[in-house]
C-alpha cells in the first residue's frame, strides 16, 4: 500500500491546461448577486468572516479545493496532490465599489478580475467578495480553472457552498491534513508500471466492452461513424470574421436576464428544445452584429462550438470535465427568423444521431496513454475550427442562500480560446435565464452593442414565433420587484 497520495488528470482536464496561453486564461467563472440579508455588518458592510467560515466548513466536501499541481518528471503530465501550505485567506479577497456601486462598475471590476491568470503554485481557484453595490446587493466573483471542474460540476460546488433554504447555519470545520505527496522516483515508477500495464488493461477493457453490448460489429460501426463525424467537423473551415484573430491579455463583460418561461414559451411554439432557441437567439444577434460591421454574409461559413455534457447518473458529484463539443454552423446568411431556428433544430436532431460527441470523447480516452506534446497536438485539435463559443448549463430552478442571503443572479463566464474573440455562457437559475458574455478587449470594442442585439434578436424570434414576452425594461429579479432592477448592464 502505498504511503502517499495523488490524482492523476484525465486527459480532457489536461488539454485545458494545454491550451492556457499568456492572452488566453483558462478559468470559468461566474457572478453571484446576492441581497445583503442578515450578511451585514454594523458598520454597514459585508460580513466577510462569516462567508470565509462557510467555504471552510465546505472544504471536506470539495476536497480539490485544497489540492495543488505536481508534474511527473519526464513526461510532464500533472496530477493533485494536497497543499501542506494550504492559506484559505489567499483565496477568499475582499473589494469594494465606489459607493453606491452599479452594475456597470461591478463589469468593470469583474473584466480585471478575469483577465488574471490564476497561480499554478496554488489550488486553482479564488473568490472575491465584493461589497459597495447599490440596490442593498453584494457580489462573489468565483474563478476556477477549467482543468477542475466543467460547468455542471461547478453547479454542483455552488448547490454544496449555497443552501436551498434562508436558515442555514454554520457548521464547525472537520479537522484537515494534507497527505504526503509522491517524491519524483515514485511518480516516475508509478508511470513506468502505468504505460507497461498498458497492453493488459487495453485487453481488459475490450473484453468488457463486448460483455456490455448487444451488437459488437454495429457499436464498433458506430464509433467509426462517430470518429469519422468528428475529424470532419474539427478540420472543415471556417471564415473569418471581425470577432476572431489574436487576443489581448485583457477582457470585456456583459450580462443580462430574460425569464425562462418566455424561452420555454418560443420553444413550444416553435417545437424545437430550449438550446435551439438559445442558439437562433445568438444567430440573430451574430447576424446583426456582422452586417453592422460590413461583413458579407453570402455563403459565410460561421462556426460555433457547443459543449455538451457527457455525465451520467453514477458521476455527478464528482469534479473534473466530462463534456464534448458539438460544432454547429450558425445560419447567419439566412435573414428570416423561423427559417434560421428550423435550421439549427435539424442540425442539432442531425448531430444527436450522428453521436459527434462520441467522438471527441474516444479521442480523449485515446489520449490518457498518450505524450504531452502529442496531447496538447491534440487539444488544439479538439477546439476545432470555430468562430464562437456557446456553453448552456442548466441551474437549480429554485433561491439558494448564503447564511441567509438570497442568490438573486448567477452569471456564467466562459474562456476565450486562441482567436476567439467573444464567448457566450447561459446559466437557469430560479425562473431566469443569465447570459454572460466575455469579449477580448480590443478585438471587439462594442460588446454592449452585440448584448443589445440578443435582447433584440430574441425579441425578433419571440414574434415569429407569435409568442407574446415580458417587455426588457419590465423585468425583475422574482421575489424583489421594490428593490431591484433588471440584472444587466446599463448601455451608454
Amino acid at each position: 500500500m502505498a504511503k502517499y497520495f495523488y490524482d492523476r488528470l484525465t486527459a480532457m482536464d489536461n488539454t485545458f491546461l494545454l491550451s492556457e496561453t499568456p492572452t488566453t486564461p483558462m478559468h470559468v467563472a461566474a457572478i453571484e448577486i446576492f441581497e445583503v440579508g442578515p450578511l451585514r455588518t454594523k458598520a454597514g458592510g459585508i460580513d466577510i468572516a462569516k462567508i470565509r467560515a462557510a467555504y471552510e466548513s465546505a472544504l471536506d466536501r470539495i476536497p480539490r479545493y485544497r489540492q495543488k499541481l505536481l508534474w511527473i518528471p519526464i513526461e510532464d503530465r500533472p496530477v493533485w496532490i494536497d497543499d501542506p501550505d494550504f492559506n484559505l485567506d489567499y483565496h477568499v479577497r475582499h473589494v469594494s465599489l465606489p459607493r453606491p456601486g452599479g452594475e456597470e462598475e461591478l463589469k468593470h471590476v469583474a473584466s480585471r478580475i478575469m483577465a488574471n491568470h490564476l497561480d499554478r503554485r496554488r489550488p486553482l481557484w479564488e473568490i472575491w467578495v465584493v461589497e459597495g453595490m447599490e440596490h442593498d446587493r453584494f457580489a462573489i466573483i468565483v474563478k476556477t480553472h477549467h482543468c477542475m471542474l466543467d460547468g455542471s460540476a461547478g453547479v454542483e460546488v455552488a448547490q454544496i457552498l449555497l443552501s436551498p433554504t434562508p436558515d442555514a447555519e454554520l457548521t464547525e470545520p472537520k479537522p484537515w491534513k494534507a497527505r504526503p505527496a509522491p517524491t519524483r522516483y515514485e511518480l516516475v515508477r508509478d508511470e513506468a508500471w502505468r504505460y507497461a500495464t498498458v497492453p493488459l488493461r487495453a485487453v481488459r477493457g475490450f473484453r468488457e466492452f463486448r460483455n456490455e453490448v448487444e451488437d459488437l460489429g454495429a457499436e464498433l460501426g458506430s464509433r467509426a461513424e462517430a470518429l469519422r463525424e468528428f475529424f470532419g467537423a474539427t478540420t472543415s473551415l471556417c471564415c473569418d470574421t471581425p470577432i476572431n484573430g489574436p487576443l489581448s491579455p485583457h477582457r470585456r463583460f456583459s450580462w443580462l436576464n430574460m425569464p425562462l418561461a418566455d424561452v420555454k414559451a418560443v420553444r413550444r411554439a416553435m417545437k424545437c428544445t430550449v438550446n435551439d432557441v438559445f442558439l437562433a437567439t445568438v444567430t440573430g444577434a451574430y447576424r446583426e452584429y456582422l452586417l453592422d460591421h460590413q461583413v458579407d454574409l453570402k455563403d459565410i461559413v460561421f462556426r460555433a462550438s457547443t459543449p455538451v455534457s457527457l455525465r451520467t447518473d453514477d458521476e455527478q458529484g464528482q469534479m473534473g470535465n466530462r463534456v464534448s463539443s458539438w460544432f454547429v454552423d450558425l445560419p447567419v446568411g439566412e435573414p428570416d427568423r423561423t427559417a434560421q431556428l428550423t435550421a439549427i433544430h435539424a442540425e442539432t436532431q442531425r448531430l444527436k444521431e450522428s453521436r459527434q460527441a462520441m467522438g471527441m470523447q474516444m479521442l480523449m480516452e485515446a489520449a490518457e496513454f498518450a505524450p504531452s506534446g502529442i496531447l496538447a497536438m491534440g487539444a488544439g485539435l479538439a477546439s476545432g475550427p470555430i468562430n464562437t463559443i456557446v456553453t448552456n448549463v442548466p441551474g437549480p430552478q429554485f433561491p439558494l442562500y448564503m447564511l441567509g442571503a438570497r442568490l438573486l443572479a448567477m452569471i456564467p463566464k466562459v474562456p476565450l480560446l486562441q482567436n476567439i474573440g467573444l464567448g457566450i455562457a447561459l446559466m437557469t437559475y430560479d425562473g431566469q435565464v443569465f447570459w454572460g458574455f466575455t469579449a477580448d478587449y480590443e478585438l471587439v470594442p462594442d460588446l454592449e452593442q452585440f448584448v443589445e442585439g440578443v435582447e433584440r434578436s430574441f425579441a425578433e424570434l419571440a414574434e415569429a414565433a407569435g409568442v407574446e414576452i415580458s417587455h426588457p425594461t419590465a423585468r425583475e429579479v422574482p421575489g424583489y420587484p421594490h428593490l431591484l432592477p433588471p440584472v444587466r448592464v446599463s448601455h451608454g
